[in-house]
């Protein structure tokens, strides 16, 4: 591997308390998250590293439609990269490469809360009114410190419906 070379890969134990710092630093951006919620979900993460440091990571989350199983959406969680690693392809790498994972288990659609919309726009995310994931921001954002209401926070929700995508990558087979 060479030494300027990005490799994105399965997150490892001995990965936790890098995680944990990127995301730390990002709090701005991100819904933080205790050194022990990485641990207990270290399978859901995916890294960047390059040279031996971590430079960015990413999560995510299922989140079942009551009553109908079919119709899970999986959200992608503390996307971050390094801020001197920025702007040179790691995040959209990372974002693929879950959704590349997360494809197989043929998931209804994948959503965001993000202040990155525009990013998440060149990935086939589209934003919709934040009431259309009601499950989400009952069960993400009612712990949340940092606004009195999911509906004031300024994150934009997006989405991305998978059977798009689904469709269009099984006719390039």
């Amino acid at each position: 591997m060479d030494k300027d070379e990005v490799v994105v890969r399965q997150a490892l134990f001995t990965d936790v308390r890098g995680i944990y710092t990127l995301i730390r630093g990002n709090t701005d951006m991100l819904v933080p998250r205790s050194m022990s919620d990485v641990v207990q979900h270290i399978d859901r993460f995916l890294v960047a590293e390059c040279g031996g440091e971590l430079v960015g990571a990413i999560a995510y989350e299922f989140l079942p439609e009551i009553g109908d199983a079919e119709r899970t959406s999986v959200e992608l969680q503390s996307v971050c990269v390094k801020e001197a690693w920025r702007n040179r392809g790691i995040g959209q790498m990372l974002v693929r490469k879950q959704i590349e994972r997360l494809l197989p288990l043929k998931p209804y659609q994948l959503v965001v809360l993000t202040f990155a919309e525009k990013f998440f726009e060149k990935l086939g995310f589209h934003a919709v009114p934040k009431q259309t994931m009601m499950h989400k921001l009952y069960m993400g954002c009612i712990n949340c410190t940092k606004h009195e209401s999911p509906f004031t926070c300024p994150e934009v929700a997006m989405v991305m419906p998978i059977e798009d995508r689904q469709s269009s990558s099984e006719g390039r087979r």
